[in-house]
Formats: C-alpha cells, structure tokens, sequence
C-alpha cells in the first residue's frame, strides 16, 4: 500500500485543527537510517498526531517539522516542547569512528535528550539499544528471558555505550518523576546497517570458532521500526526484545548462504583478532568474536503479548543481508576496496596459515621444556 501523498500528510500535520488525536512524537536522527524510515513511518501513521524531526540536517520527509541540531545541545529542550513522547535514535555505532568520540557523543546525546525531554513536559523517552547488552555466553538459554540480567562486557563494538545507555534510562524516571522511558533491543540488524555483525557474512569464509554454539537472530529495520511505532503509542512498554521469531543454528546458516566455513581453535581465534586490533588492522575488537561463538537469543514475549508480530523470518532476512553484502569483501572485520577484492581469499586462507604457526610454535616450545 502507498503511502499518502507528502502534501496531504503535510496538511494534516501542521493543520491548527488536526482530526488525530494521536500523540505528537520527536524523533532524534531523524535523517539517516532507521531514524528516517521511522519518520516517514510515523507520519504516514493515522494515530499519530505530528512529528517533529531533529537530525543534524534535513530529511526527506517533507511531511515532519524538522529541527537542525545537535542532539548535545540543551536547546532541544525547547524543541520538545508539546511533545508526548520522544525517539531517541541519533547514537553513532559506526565501526571507523574513534571509539573514545563515539562513546562521548551517543552518553552526552542521551543524558541531554532525558533531561531535555523531562525539562519540556515530555512523557515517555523511547531508546534504542541492542539484544547484545545481555551478552554472548556459552551458558545462555535459548532463549533468553527479556527480564534476563544484561551479562555483556565493554569488550565488544560500541555495547559499553548501549549498556551507559541503558543505565541512564533506568537512572531517568528516579531523577525525573513523571518521565518514562522504554528500551527497544533488536536482534542483528539488517536493512541499510553496517555492523561487524553484517560484515561477519561479508567474508569469503564464515570463521567459526572450534567448541563454540552460535545461534542467529536477526530483525529487519521494517520490523524494528513497526516495534517503536508499538512503544511510541503506548501499546507496551519496559525493555522489549525485538526480532525473528526463533533462531538459526550455525550449520542452517551456512548452508542457506552456500559460504563455507573455516574453523580455528578459540585461542587461536581470539588472539589473532586482539592482535590485529591492536595494531589497527581490523576495526572490530576481541569481543565481538563472542557474538559468533555463543548464543543471545531473546524471546520477545513482551511484543507478542501485546500483539505484535514481525513480518520477516530469519531466512528472509539473512537473504536480505546477503543481497545487500554482494559484492563487498572483508576479511577479519576490515573491507577491502577493490583492488584488494582479488586478494581476499588470499588474505583468508593467510589468517588460516597465521594461526596453525602460532599452534605449531607453541606445541614446539612445549616439546622443548620436556
């Protein structure tokens, strides 16, 4: 079904007289990203009443009333004014971002939006986090419970700053009586996004770590943006998990891809990916080689008792992923640009090499002390 022609939804919007009674939503990041998808969602939406769209630049969506700033800047208190409820979604989660910038943006944009938000009468804060803040054990269910305690560690790509997310959400309704805050967690994101997650399937080999358990669970941008729209109205609330119903076993995965793996010892593994972050090789650190090796499926049963539904499954969405990533090459978390391209099975089977030397220096030192 099309969407309502941009003017009309602009008639409606800004119409002193709105026939919606819907509550009035803010959306941070508003022109990038899943943060444009849920504007144009969320205009286009007939139980909502307005959106006002904040992003250090303009979006497309004629039909918001866009504000142009930065999401650190208490000025958006003002810009909230009349707001019901705010979407929090400018965080940086780029992998090439220095990570010490990146944690200073996404804790300072958070701690200013819930002050701005408490400070301008707003009544419900939605943030947007990930299923990665309950960490990858070997020792998890399957699935997790939502209310499941959040075991991640700082180790991986950006969860430290989800996890200072998370804590600052919990900390707002005490210090802001009267302000509540929900907490949307999707699965693998897929649709648009740039991960070390979606480039793991970027590589001309799936790594998989030996005696690990990998279990995937994906959610497409769709579907975490119609769980927002969920949150936004009021329909359910708390930390929801957000994602395909169920999972795929490692094995499911590589036979659905056709990308055979290549298995290496865990310390093998996780020692050549410290290596080659430290020396600035590969943008992902150790710790998101944890999220290949265990799994962190989450039930989602809070979004299920209220009635909502996703509408992809984990196979339509890996093959999403896998349309979107042709082409592309990574090896060890770091894209390569196409005069490397040629060279990438190469440089896979290299890393093969790397690690069964290593195993072969240590087992000779070993012979030596005997």
């Amino acid at each position: 079904m099309s969407s309502p022609d941009p003017q009309v939804r602009a008639a409606r919007n800004h119409s002193t007289t709105p026939a919606v009674r819907g509550p009035v939503v803010a959306v941070t990041g508003a022109a990038s990203g899943v943060g444009a998808l849920l504007t144009e969602r969320l205009a286009a939406s007939e139980e909502i009443k307005q959106v006002i769209a904040i992003d250090e630049r303009r979006g497309e969506c004629a039909a918001a009333q866009w504000h142009i700033l930065d999401v650190r800047d208490p000025a958006i208190a003002e810009k909230l004014r009349g707001a019901d409820a705010v979407v929090h979604l400018a965080l940086d989660l780029d992998l090439e971002t220095d990570p010490a910038a990146r944690t200073a943006y996404n804790v300072r944009g958070t701690q200013t939006v819930l002050t701005a938000a408490a400070a301008a009468g707003v009544h419900r804060v939605v943030l947007c986090t990930s299923t990665m803040v309950y960490g990858a054990l070997p020792d998890n269910e399957l699935p997790l419970a939502e209310d499941a305690e959040l075991r991640a560690t700082a180790e991986a790509t950006g969860v430290g700053d989800l996890l200072e997310v998370e804590r600052l959400g919990r900390r707002a309704p005490r210090a802001h009586p009267g302000l509540n805050v929900t907490v949307v967690r999707p699965a693998v994101l897929v649709g648009g996004t740039d991960t070390a997650l979606t480039r793991y399937f970027e590589s001309p080999r799936l790594l998989v770590v030996a005696g690990s358990r990998p279990a995937w669970q994906f959610c497409h941008v769709e579907d975490l943006c119609s769980a927002l729209e969920y949150a936004v109205l009021e329909t359910v609330e708390g930390e929801l998990a957000v994602g395909c119903e169920g999972w795929l076993e490692q094995e499911e995965v590589e036979e659905l891809s056709g990308i055979r793996r290549m298995e290496l010892p865990s310390a093998v593994a996780l020692g050549a990916a410290a290596r080659l972050h430290r020396i600035g090789l590969t943008p992902s650190p150790a710790g998101d080689l944890a999220y290949t090796m265990y799994p962190w499926v989450v039930s989602g049963s809070r979004l299920y008792d209220a009635g909502w539904r996703p509408r992809w499954t984990n196979e339509e969405v890996l093959a999403e992923l896998l349309a979107e990533v042709a082409g592309r090459h990574t090896v060890a978390g770091r894209r390569l640009g196409r005069k490397d391209a040629t060279a990438a099975g190469a440089a896979g089977a290299t890393v093969a090499l790397l690690g069964a030397a290593a195993v072969v220096r240590r087992a000779r030192k070993a012979r030596r002390r005997i």
